[in-house]
């Protein structure tokens, strides 16, 4: 992730300037310099990646400021925030001398100023790799397979086991059901972060959670089905870029939905979770659906396959589905009708304990997930983990 700050002097600006920050996807924790009051940085601070200048209507001070950081680190991109795009010979010519490399018109847009981060890390001055590498895309090859049921218990082990600060995005279409799994009742949801991109930043994201008692945090779904039709789809990814901003994992439930609007999500995935069922329906759409991805772009060495459900007369279909796909099947969750059926209605997660094997199972899978576990190569293909199985790699 980069590291980035912003100099302003107008703190509703710098707030918007944030928000913009974090949609882009590539910024995680953002600094604030409050001109004139804050001290010049000295020598031995950290200066970060990029700065952010919101100038006001005397700049000279802001010149001044940018000037003292690239001194004290040459590779900070200094990019200079105006409300019109400036005109005055003499203003370019002292943001040029203090270092200034972009110009960017107020309200910013984020794609914009995506893109040119995205030009920075190219040119290899970044401090860090790669940041967008906290989702887990979870979706159904068809209606009705327990992708939403493997979503939540996949997250709230990621808390509880793993000891991971997560989030569960409800993005299922018409309807969301996550908070009815978790017996939430959410103030707010997707829309609210939706209509309210201009201001979207951690700190505002935070307050459209809710919190479940296993300390998972939950956006709540649309919770009427006409409001998918008011929704604009398609600043989802920045709605996961600021998820990622202040979480270390982010798990989207995505339904058994997909459509053209998702791609960006799901090219920001680090995996995507596949959910089907060892029957005819599912894996004929399973194959469809792993053709659409993968001729939209998605890297199929992301894609896994979660077989739910999973009864032992069910190999011989499982070979098939391997064979013709040419994937192997990641893990298969077995069939517990009785236990995963009064969870559901009880509106609680699958919880560790003694008596039950399909909690456990559950958080073996989080572990692999979560880069904690390691299949040994010894490992027979689907057994070995009792009824929780993992293929061996191929």
């Amino acid at each position: 992730m980069l590291t980035a700050a912003i100099v302003s002097s107008d703190a509703a600006s710098a707030a918007q300037l944030v928000a913009s920050l974090q949609q882009t996807g590539f910024v995680n924790s953002v600094r604030k310099w409050s001109l004139p009051t804050d001290a010049i940085p000295e020598s031995g601070e950290n200066i970060p990646d990029i700065v952010l200048l919101d100038l006001a209507q005397e700049p000279e001070i802001f010149f001044t400021f940018a000037a003292h950081l690239r001194r004290l680190r040459p590779s900070t991109r200094l990019i200079a925030c105006s409300e019109a795009a400036p005109s005055n010979p003499q203003l370019l010519l002292d943001a040029m001398r203090s270092g200034v490399q972009d110009f960017i018109s107020k309200p910013v847009n984020p794609a914009e100023l995506k893109d040119i981060l995205d030009r920075f890390k190219q040119e290899g001055h970044a401090a860090n790799g790669r940041g967008a590498e906290k989702l887990i895309a979870v979706m159904g090859s068809k209606g009705g397979v327990g992708a939403t049921t493997v979503a939540v218990n996949l997250a709230v082990q990621f808390c509880t086991h793993s000891n991971k600060r997560t989030v569960l995005l409800d993005f299922g279409r018409p309807l969301g059901n996550v908070h009815l799994l978790l017996d939430l009742h959410p103030r707010f949801g997707i829309r609210d972060a939706i209509e309210n991109l201009d201001r979207l930043d951690s700190h505002f994201f935070g307050g459209l959670l809710d919190r479940h008692k296993t300390k998972l945090e939950v956006l709540g779904g649309a919770l009427q089905p006409e409001e998918w039709q008011d929704i604009s789809t398609a600043p989802l990814d920045r709605v996961v870029n600021v998820a990622q901003a202040g979480f270390e994992i982010v798990v989207a439930d995505l339904g058994s939905h997909f459509s053209s609007d998702l791609i960006p999500v799901l090219k920001a995935a680090r995996m995507v979770l596949i959910i089907v069922e060892a029957n005819v329906p599912s894996l004929w759409t399973f194959q469809r659906r792993l053709l659409a991805l993968t001729g939209s772009g998605i890297d199929p060495d992301r894609i896994r396959v979660i077989v739910n459900r999973w009864h032992k007369g069910d190999e011989e279909a499982l070979k098939s589905i391997e064979k013709d796909t040419r994937r192997p099947v990641f893990a298969c969750v077995p069939n517990d009708f009785r236990k995963a059926n009064s969870a559901s209605n009880q509106g609680s997660p699958l919880m560790e304990n003694h008596n039950n094997s399909l909690a456990d199972q559950y958080r073996r899978l989080a572990e692999q997930l979560a880069g904690e576990a390691t299949v040994s190569a010894s490992t027979p293909k689907r057994s070995g983990l009792g009824n929780f199985l993992f293929p061996t790699k191929r």
